[in-house]
């Protein structure tokens, strides 16, 4: 049995669900599919969240784009008296209960309950185009299968349930292939939960490490994993072979290909992690596993764009001792804030945050309480893996970096914004 995860990007449109088919089709073996909501659909469900919670009317227009989105999609692909008709009528008529009811006092339940609209119409509408091309699945609502506690938008799974609920539910006698969302999962009490911003990889890697899937493949707009975004750096390769730890490594710093919690799942059980493009599905793209011998790999680069750089300093000027890190620790986790890079002296402590957070403005009031805050918005993130002295010369020349950090194998420099077009140096 195989687990595929198709991203955002890869169903964006009706030919891209034509492809995915197309992919589909050639395969022999079992198959669970794991999809991501359509396009960019996350966003506009984001935007619906905020406007319901603070009781902005726009919740209609923006209702209102969200279907024409999904309905312009599956005119192209189906007759007009097809059933998808219906399915998604009932889809969208729950999601405007939600919006007609009063919002509760957690904005983070309530971003769960709407957001996972996004998976539930794009696997219905997948779903239901396998069907009418011959390809007979089985539809599975994850959220009943795959469980958690209640730490709305980056819940933690309940494993041993999980497996034992998964385990009944993915029944290869009953069906080949099974379509079924990634990013979104239920409580013990059917309670809408998400696994963190892009976490469809996370569900693909925990679907294979609870089923024993021989391997996993996520598919997506680029040719493999790269050493650099190639929107970004015109010479960027691909990077045919990785061990698990620089996988984690490159997910940590930032790199957009895999989700970081995919790896751990998969290396458990030495579970193989192909990363392929769904525009070339021919090519082999790259293998993410288990590597004995050192793999010499080329200079690796990440840009982080739109961070923020915070400079902390008690307000009574003591040290940047443990009870204080524990303060700021515990503030950046109330708001769900990951830390991209930190560096402290002995009465300050600076770190780089994403700026684009809803309640970042809340998150500095609660700093201000207990420390003198400075900040530079807008700023860039560019993270270097491999590097030597050439390779930082030509990607960052003479250009001031505000924080410059280096281990043994990377480097780190946060920049005012500047331009993207860095040349990668020919190796």
């Amino acid at each position: 049995m195989k687990v595929f995860k198709f991203g955002g990007a890869s169903v964006k449109d009706a030919a891209g669900v034509k492809n995915l088919s197309s992919i589909i089709h050639q395969q022999h073996e079992q198959l669970i599919v794991v999809v991501s909501a359509m396009g960019k659909t996350t966003n506009l469900l984001e935007t619906l969240c905020n406007a319901y919670f603070h009781q902005d009317p726009k919740t209609t227009a923006i209702m209102k784009e969200l279907k024409n989105f999904h309905l312009d999609i599956v005119n192209t692909l189906f007759p007009l008296n097809d059933t998808i008709h219906k399915h998604l009528e009932e889809l969208f008529t729950s999601l405007e209960n939600i919006l007609a009811s009063e919002s509760s006092l957690c904005y983070d339940y309530e971003y769960d309950r709407i957001i996972c609209f996004g998976e539930l119409i794009s696997t219905t509408i997948i779903s239901d185009y396998l069907k009418m091309k011959g390809i007979e699945n089985q539809f599975i609502d994850i959220r009943k299968f795959l469980k958690t506690d209640q730490n709305y938008r980056n819940a933690n799974i309940d494993l041993e349930l999980s497996e034992q609920l998964c385990k009944d539910a993915f029944d290869f006698n009953t069906s080949s292939v099974f379509v079924t969302q990634g990013f979104i999962a239920g409580t013990r009490t059917n309670q809408t939960t998400t696994l963190g911003r892009e976490g469809s990889d996370y569900t693909a890697a925990l679907l294979a490490n609870l089923l024993n899937a021989e391997d996993v493949t996520i598919w997506k707009d680029v040719p493999g994993v790269m050493n650099a975004d190639p929107k970004e750096y015109e010479k960027a390769q691909v990077i045919s072979r990785m061990s698990y730890k620089e996988a984690i490594e490159l997910s940590h710093f930032g790199a957009k290909v895999i989700h970081p919690k995919t790896i751990k799942p998969i290396q458990n059980k030495q579970i193989p992690l192909y990363v392929r493009s769904f525009l070339h599905p021919e090519s082999e793209g790259t293998v993410i596993q288990e590597i004995d011998e050192h793999l010499k790999l080329p200079p690796i680069y990440i840009n982080k764009e739109n961070q923020c750089l915070l400079t902390l300093t008690p307000r009574d000027f003591s040290f940047i001792a443990e009870e204080k890190l524990s303060h700021i620790f515990a503030v950046l986790a109330q708001y769900k804030l990951k830390l991209n890079l930190m560096q402290n002296s002995a009465i300050s402590f600076s770190f780089c945050v994403d700026c684009n957070s809803a309640v970042f403005n809340e998150f500095l009031d609660q700093l201000r309480e207990e420390f003198e805050v400075r900040y530079n918005q807008d700023v860039k993130l560019i993270t270097i893996r491999h590097y030597n002295e050439e390779i930082i010369r030509e990607i960052i020349g003479d250009i001031p970096s505000l924080v410059e950090q280096r281990s043994r194998t990377t480097a780190q420099f946060v920049l005012k914004n500047v331009p993207t077009d860095f040349t990668i140096p020919e190796k």
